[in-house]
């Protein structure tokens, strides 16, 4: 039986605010979170340990991952600018949560779109 994915519908502004703050940090690396949420609202960001950054891609290590019910997906940095998913992207969305999140440069407002795990572009509302 395959396994629920849990979703979600919007994200809190101060999440996506602190997405695109590690996003410039981290750049020109990628940076690489753990999206989770609550009531179907993305609420924060979970760093793993061994995380990998480097400039062309995030490596997570999932085996690091808890047993946490409140994953719904992931965000990580195109430190090129473009925010559309690669083929890898879409791969390891197939295979983990249903939200991704993709920044890119400037790491703005208006720099990150949120994917669903067929790499097709969702509407992710920003609650306050």
């Amino acid at each position: 039986m395959p396994l629920k994915r849990k979703r979600a519908r919007a994200i809190k502004r101060e999440t996506i605010e602190m997405i695109l703050e590690a996003s410039r940090d981290v750049h020109p690396n990628e940076f690489g979170a753990i999206l989770r949420a609550e009531e179907g609202v993305i609420t924060e960001i979970m760093l793993l340990p061994g995380t990998i950054s480097g400039s062309r891609s995030a490596i997570f290590q999932l085996h690091m991952l808890p047993i946490d019910f409140t994953v719904v997906g992931t965000a990580h940095s195109h430190p090129s600018g473009s925010i559309s998913p690669s083929g890898a992207d879409i791969a390891f969305f197939q295979k983990f949560g249903y939200i991704h999140i993709i920044t890119g440069v400037p790491f703005d407002k208006d720099s990150w779109r949120a994917f669903d795990l067929y790499g097709e572009p969702i509407n992710l509302e920003v609650v306050d």
